[in-house]
Formats: C-alpha cells, sequence, structure tokens
C-alpha cells in the first residue's frame, strides 16, 4: 500500500515527533523524543517520494528543487500545525525532512526560559542573540519572547524568516511576517527595509553573512530591538564567530559596536528526558554587564566564560551549570549531559562530586548509538 502525506503526518503528531525523513530505500523515518523510529516496512520507492514531495511543495518550490537541487518552505497541515520542509536531491532522487512547528507558542514556564530575561529583552533598543545549533529550540524560544512583548506592549514587530515558521496574531502590538524568497528576496535587503516601516523590535532568523551581521547592529544601533540567531554555542564562540565574520580592518569597529549594542546571549541544547518521554532545554545566559562589555571591547572575549560564572546576581549562568543541575535533579542522563558539555572534564569533575558512587560508570563514557526502533 503506498503511503501518504496526511497519515505520515498524523503518525508524527501522535507520536509527539519532531521531524519526519523520506528517502528512497528507507522507509519513512520520525524522530520522536530524540530518537528515529520506523513509521512503516516498506522501503519508499523514487516515485514515492516524488509524488509525496509535489502533494506539499508548489510548483515554484519544485521549479527551484530541479534548478539548484533544493528548496525550503512552510506549509500548513489543516487547521493542526505548521511544518518546516526541506526538499531536496540526493543520489538522483528527491528526499524531504519536515520539522513540525507546533501551533501554539509556549510560554516562558512551558519552555524552563529564566524569568529574569523578561527585564533584558523589555528593552528600547539593542542585539539579542539565541544561539545553539539546528535543531535546539531557537525558534520556539524566539516565539516565546515576541509574544510575551506582544502581550505586554504596543510594539510593532518586524519577523524576517526562512520560512516564516510561528504565526503571530495582532495582540497589544502589531506582526509584520516576512518571509525570505517569498516577500523579500535577502535577510539584509528584508533589514534595509524594516528601518523605514517603523518598527520597535525586528526578529531576524538568521544572521548568516557579512551584510546580515552588519545591517542586524546597525538596527541594534540606531535604536531598535532585535533578536537574532546564530547556529554557534555558548557566549564566547558566538562573540568570536560575530567578530570574526568581519574584515581584519573592521574587527576592531564591529568589536565596539557590539560592546555597546549587544544585550545578551542566549545560547541553547536540547537534551533527551531521563524517562525517555520528551526532552528538556539547558540554557547559557550572558548578560552584557559593564565588565563584559570592556572584555568585548578589548578583544578578550576567552575570559567572558569566568565572567558569567561570577555574575549570577545578574542572571547569568554557564550551560554546563544547568546541564549539571537538570542531571542532579534526575531530569537527564550523565551520558546526555556529558555530551552537550562545553568544558567536557570539567563537567565529568563537577558530576562525580556530587553522584552516588558507582552512578558514573568509572571510565569516560562514549556517547551510545541510538537504533531505529519501531
Amino acid at each position: 500500500m503506498a503511503y501518504e502525506m496526511v497519515s505520515l503526518l498524523r503518525m508524527l503528531i501522535d507520536r509527539d515527533g519532531s521531524d519526519l525523513h523520506l528517502a528512497v530505500d528507507n522507509p519513512p523515518v520520525g524522530r520522536v523524543h530524540g530518537h528515529l523510529q520506523y513509521f512503516g516496512e516498506n522501503p519508499l520507492t523514487a516515485d514515492d517520494t516524488e509524488r509525496l514531495m509535489k502533494s506539499i511543495a508548489s510548483v515554484d518550490n519544485q521549479q527551484e528543487l530541479q534548478e539548484v537541487g533544493g528548496s525550503d518552505f512552510g506549509f500548513a497541515f489543516e487547521d493542526i500545525a505548521r511544518f518546516r520542509v526541506s526538499i531536496f536531491k540526493q543520489k538522483g532522487y528527491v528526499g524531504l525532512v519536515l520539522r513540525l512547528i507546533p501551533r501554539k507558542i509556549m510560554t516562558f514556564e512551558e519552555i524552563g526560559l529564566p524569568q529574569s530575561l523578561k527585564a533584558v529583552i523589555n528593552q528600547p533598543r539593542g542585539l539579542i542573540l539565541v544561539t545553539g545549533p539546528t535543531g535546539s529550540g531557537k525558534s520556539t524560544s524566539l516565539a516565546t519572547m515576541i509574544d510575551w512583548l506582544n502581550t505586554e506592549y504596543d510594539h510593532h514587530f518586524i519577523t524576517i524568516e526562512d520560512p516564516i515558521e510561528y504565526y503571530h496574531t495582532h495582540k497589544r502590538g502589531v506582526v509584520t511576517q516576512r518571509e525570505v524568497g517569498v516577500d523579500v528576496p535577502t535577510f539584509s535587503e528584508a533589514l534595509r527595509r524594516a528601518l523605514r516601516q517603523d518598527p520597535d523590535v525586528i526578529l531576524v532568523g538568521e544572521m548568516r553573512d557579512l551584510d546580515t551581521i552588519g545591517a542586524a547592529v546597525t538596527a541594534a544601533e540606531t535604536g531598535h530591538l532585535v533578536f537574532g540567531t546564530l547556529h554557534t554555542t555558548g557566549a564566547v564562540r558566538t562573540i568570536d564567530r560575530l567578530v570574526d565574520a568581519f574584515p581584519t580592518n573592521q574587527q576592531e569597529q564591529i568589536r565596539t559596536q557590539l560592546a555597546g549594542n549587544l544585550k545578551a546571549i542566549i545560547s541553547q541544547s536540547l537534551v533527551p528526558r531521563k524517562s525517555g518521554f520528551g526532552r528538556v532545554a539547558a540554557f547559557e545566559v550572558m548578560i552584557t554587564t559593564p565588565a563584559i562589555q570592556n572584555l568585548i571591547r578589548e578583544n578578550k572575549s576567552f575570559r567572558i566564560t569566568s565572567a558569567i560564572q561570577t555574575g549570577h546576581k545578574y542572571g547569568m549562568n554557564l550551560l554546563d551549570e544547568h546541564l549539571l543541575a537538570l542531571f542532579r535533579k534526575g531530569i537527564i542522563k550523565y551520558e546526555d549531559a556529558l555530551g552537550r558539555a562545553q568544558q567536557p572534564e570539567e563537567f565529568e569533575a563537577n558530576a562525580r562530586a556530587m553522584a552516588p558512587e558507582g552512578e558514573i560508570p568509572a571510565a569516560k563514557p562514549q556517547q551510545r548509538k541510538q537504533g531505529i526502533q519501531v
């Protein structure tokens, strides 16, 4: 019996999954609570993936697939959920990955975002970065922050995304959502246009190139609150990545601009729960204090980790500290925490010091590979 997209998407939603993978010579596979599961027994054929792709992709997306080998877009599945879709060519065949975007925007409490961040994001201007690897929940955290501001304040919000993931309704504020490739050609072009559209808050879905980074920093400098994302982990790597994006002769200037405009970096990682059901977010929070401003300006980002460690009174914490706290509470496994730690050796020593004897293996464990389950 041929696979149908509707039944596969319903299966993903019913199993509380996050992603659906469709590839030739393999049955449909879903990512459920961080692990892969088969959604059938019969392998997909080339005709199957082509048919499934055409059932959700527009003519323009199909043309882009043929011309450049891939296309990304978002689509609504009935009134249940939205999906971010990547269609692509691999080994000459069509492949698809669909990421489930929940319709309901979560609260600070549901995500576990520190309440202290509400004061940080409630500023008239500046740059706030949410960072982490792909699939770490950056878009979810950003949607939560924008929704809270939209509920509390009469701002004009402009989001620039590729594609649009969470749909925001007008609450106290007015929300304008622009999709790159549909409403505007590039992130940097959308940012330049946004400055003429009376924005209070601008969200940049990806700061992926020099022009976009420069435009985002300039927007923050000229009196707007700008949210952005980077695929980095930790505050130090994020700052280094921003500075290194610029030519050497411009790096001193960008450090000065960041020192004056960067308000916070929230770095996050999703970790499977010890129970096996669902995942929990671990956060690193850096708030830009005068001391950290000086470290950025003087090109001493390597000392920011120490500043975060001693900045708990400002609401700061390291990712490893949050991972250790989640492990201590029995929410996540030691192996999963260690695999995401920024300083694995230091994390291991701290975990051993607080864990009951015998709970942590004597030898440093390797990450256990999870097999596909049916």
